[in-house]
């Protein structure tokens, strides 16, 4: 391992550590989410996005487990780049959970953004990929307990666009549009009343992006995710998310997931791997005239299928936290990496509150603090 130059920060001078000692509480989440993770190894894996491989040309810069907590408090609190740097330098917690001094300032929002581009120009996802794996091996380390139950679905973030008037600007000025990877997607039916009073069913159409993730039953963290455009099948991600999965090293047994995965394929490579399927079926599986339904009707009777389909109701709760208090809702950035990158800053920051959660018994609150 080389040399390494970054930006010293003044956490252990006297405008530091004691005066953090008697100003932010040792239970404060913060403090708390500092303590639970060793942010040295994060720091290790993004070493090579800086010239030199340690900040050994130009300007010492920010140490990258700095940056990468700085964009974690932007998904924790759903704060925009220059909003959460005003956060920063107005909190006593927020610069403790950096590693700054009370006098010090906080990384500005150019500086964010420049990180952001390293991410996705030069290492791309697969950088966001071991970075999760990161995390997944120490919640093991920490002796949280995995289960054998994996639940896997999608949910949508709607692009940074006005589709209504990005159509009329691409029509009267003949440009393209404001973010040509989005893509208009449907992904549930609602119950609408006509004019005559008749309920009907009609899809609900968004322009945006889908993230596709496993979420561990028992542990409740996310383990491995995708993100795609909004017309991506949900069903073909299957395959990519399961061997993602599987380097993780974790007990599991099950896979379970809604009727949009039931495709063939995904039930024989399940087999093939020795795993057992409790996607939701299709009624057509068993209710065909054909001798072969009965290998349907027999995995809809298994315990397997049961006890996935018991614990599908988790991932559920987890969109929803991550939409209501975390902005997965809307894209953050504009394109299809920087939505890979709010979607695995968001995945990182659920499944650090629920490391939180598990090892100190003390919930994260979700509010945004007062300031933001």
């Amino acid at each position: 391992m080389g040399k390494r130059r970054f930006k010293k920060l003044g956490e252990s001078s006297f405008f530091g550590e004691h005066l953090y000692d008697r100003a932010v509480p040792a239970g404060h989440p913060l403090r708390q989410m500092d303590r639970v993770i060793d942010w040295e190894p994060f720091a290790e894996r993004l070493l090579s996005l800086y010239r030199g491989g340690g900040g050994q040309v130009g300007r010492p810069p920010y140490d990258p487990a700095v940056m990468l907590k700085m964009f974690l408090l932007c998904s924790l609190y759903g704060m925009s780049h220059r909003r959460v740097e005003e956060y920063v330098n107005d909190s006593l917690s927020a610069k403790c959970f950096l590693g700054l001094a009370v006098d010090e300032p906080a990384p500005d929002h150019t500086t964010l953004s420049v990180f952001k581009n390293r991410i996705v120009e030069q290492g791309g996802e697969q950088f966001m990929v071991e970075i999760l794996g990161e995390m997944i091996r120490q919640a093991v380390e920490r002796g949280i307990e995995f289960g054998s139950v994996q639940v896997v679905d999608s949910t949508h973030t709607k692009a940074d666009v006005n589709t209504k008037k990005d159509h009329h600007r691409q029509k009267k000025d003949g440009k393209g549009p404001r973010d040509g990877s989005a893509r208009w997607g449907v992904k549930h039916t609602r119950k609408q009343r006509t004019v005559k009073g008749e309920v009907v069913k009609v899809p609900y159409s968004f322009y945006g992006f889908k993230m596709h993730l496993c979420l561990n039953a028992l542990s409740e963290m996310i383990t491995s995710l995708l993100v795609t455009h909004g017309a991506a099948n949900d069903g073909k991600q299957f395959p990519r998310l399961v061997q993602r999965d599987q380097v993780q090293g974790l007990p599991i047994e099950v896979y379970s997931a809604d009727r949009g995965y039931d495709h063939g394929d995904n039930h024989y490579l399940l087999e093939t791997m020795g795993l057992k399927s409790a996607i939701l079926l299709n009624d057509y599986r068993t209710q065909k005239k054909d001798p072969n339904k009965g290998v349907w009707i027999a995995l809809r009777q298994s315990d397997a299928y049961k006890q996935g389909k018991k614990e599908r109701y988790k991932v559920e709760r987890k969109f929803g936290e991550a939409k209501q208090w975390h902005s997965l809702a809307r894209c953050r950035y504009v394109g299809w990496k920087g939505y890979m990158i709010q979607a695995y800053m968001t995945a990182l920051a659920v499944n650090l509150k629920r490391m939180v959660k598990l090892l100190t018994g003390t919930p994260f609150r979700g509010q945004a603090p007062a300031s933001a």
